[in-house]
């Protein structure tokens, strides 16, 4: 599991609020709200002596009332959805590639942050679309306050890819990029790269192939 939302879930149950985990790891409350929304929280004397009683029993209330239907929402929502089947992944991959993926150059690639969307989009690319490990040539968008080596070993372990088949790290300098993206993304943005090792059928061919897949689901709707 990442390490820093291990930190963070660590924090949740020692009885911090999202102000003060944020302050601690850098983390945005709209992540920790996701990350922590199922569990229990029981204020700390920290937090008690900051936010006092008053205020903390209307917060625990909301927090409660939140955290229950959280809770009541996904089961209900996992019971609608039921067990995907082949033809559901192949949909789910078409919608992920429509929003992440490379539309241009006939370069087949995803880019996200999120490592739920990147195993995704590689279970995709390996069921739907026949590719083997070999394939991939993932590289990292980092930023100046990143880690690379931490990054790469990050990234890695979310795609069983190992770091001797990613391409070089690109590092943004911008200035305007640079205060916004402080610390909200800790390793960075994985560009998962699509490449053909000689194999015309994952190269152009591919990319036209699913760009085929897009055109004639949008024009159903």
């Amino acid at each position: 599991m990442d390490s820093l939302k291990v930190k963070a879930i660590k924090l949740r149950k020692a009885g911090y609020s999202y102000s003060m985990i944020k302050n601690k790891t850098g983390i945005s409350k709209s992540t920790l709200s996701n990350w922590l929304a199922t569990i229990p929280f029981i204020p700390n004397e920290e937090v008690l002596k900051k936010i006092g009683k008053a205020k903390l029993k209307s917060s625990l209330f909301k927090q409660n009332q939140k955290m229950a239907e959280v809770v009541e929402m996904r089961a209900i929502a996992a019971k609608e959805l039921g067990q995907l089947t082949k033809r559901d992944l192949w949909l789910l991959g078409i919608g992920l590639y429509l929003g992440e993926g490379t539309k241009s150059f006939e370069l087949v690639r995803i880019v996200n942050s999120d490592p739920q969307i990147i195993k995704i989009a590689m279970k995709w690319f390996r069921e739907m679309c026949g590719l083997v490990d070999e394939n991939f040539n993932p590289f990292v968008h980092a930023y100046p306050d990143n880690d690379i080596r931490e990054a790469m070993n990050y990234w890695s372990k979310v795609t069983g890819v190992p770091i001797k088949q990613f391409g070089r790290t690109q590092i943004d300098t911008r200035n305007n990029k640079v205060a916004t993206k402080r610390k909200s993304l800790p390793y960075g943005t994985l560009h998962l790269h699509i490449r053909s090792c000689g194999k015309k059928e994952f190269g152009r061919r591919l990319h036209r192939r699913i760009m085929g897949w897009i055109d004639s689901a949008t024009k159903q709707i």
